[in-house]
């Protein structure tokens, strides 16, 4: 075993540790009357999810900007690679938060600003996975996915602050977080933080096999 191995496999460990503390933490450790409700739990899932699909599509944005800059088709599969993982992390999100509303206020979808920006951001990225496959000519396609990457990044801060322009049920801030709900959330957004990058690894490395494969039919 090679030291990258080394990393890698004590990363997952770390991971590992991490995701299933939290999960212990939320079902185990954190009283009832801290939590709220019971369906509150799922909060510690949506909001993880949520952070972790900007963060997707935020490196998404800089390896489209980098690419136009560079012209270096490494850039390009690290914006693929990003944001497909940031499709799986948003519609977990918006699977979540539909289950949150359902509970909380009697329906799954209520059209509300945050939910509906949300929907629209995974439209645009689901957008920009299907361009991707409907364009044949490697360069027209990564030139044109950059550019959608670039623009469709606007509706994260049109989701973002959606909440604080409009009237919305969706909670915003952290007041309603004790010190221990917190320290539960940071346990698991760190878990989820790693299960990103290994996320990302493994899909750059899948879309790179893709590439030799294509460039030896050719």
């Amino acid at each position: 075993m090679d030291r990258s191995d080394l990393y890698r496999v004590i990363s997952l460990i770390i991971l590992y540790l991490l995701v299933g503390s939290g999960i212990y933490s939320i079902f185990f450790i954190l009283p009832e009357n801290a939590v709220g409700f019971t369906e509150y739990r799922i909060l510690f899932f949506h909001l993880p999810s949520s952070i972790i699909s900007f963060l997707s599509f935020t490196i998404t944005l800089i390896a489209s900007v980098l690419y136009l800059y560079k012209r270096d088709e490494r850039w390009d599969d690290v914006a693929l690679a990003s944001a497909r993982i940031g499709i799986i992390f948003i519609t977990i999100a918006i699977v979540t938060g539909a289950i949150f509303s359902n509970v909380e206020w009697g329906r799954p979808w209520n059209w509300d600003p945050k939910q509906t920006t949300t929907l629209i951001l995974w439209f645009v990225y689901a957008a920009y996975l299907s361009l991707r496959s409907s364009i044949e000519n490697p360069e027209v396609r990564a030139r044109t996915s950059a550019i959608l990457g670039i623009f469709g990044y606007f509706t994260i801060p049109l989701t973002y602050f959606s909440t604080r322009i409009t009237t919305s049920l969706h909670p915003s801030g952290s007041a309603t977080l004790t010190p221990l709900m917190g320290e539960v959330l940071l346990l698991i957004l760190c878990g989820f933080l790693l299960l990103y990058y290994h996320l990302l690894a493994y899909q750059i490395h899948l879309i790179r096999l893709s590439r030799l494969s294509e460039v030896r039919e050719e």
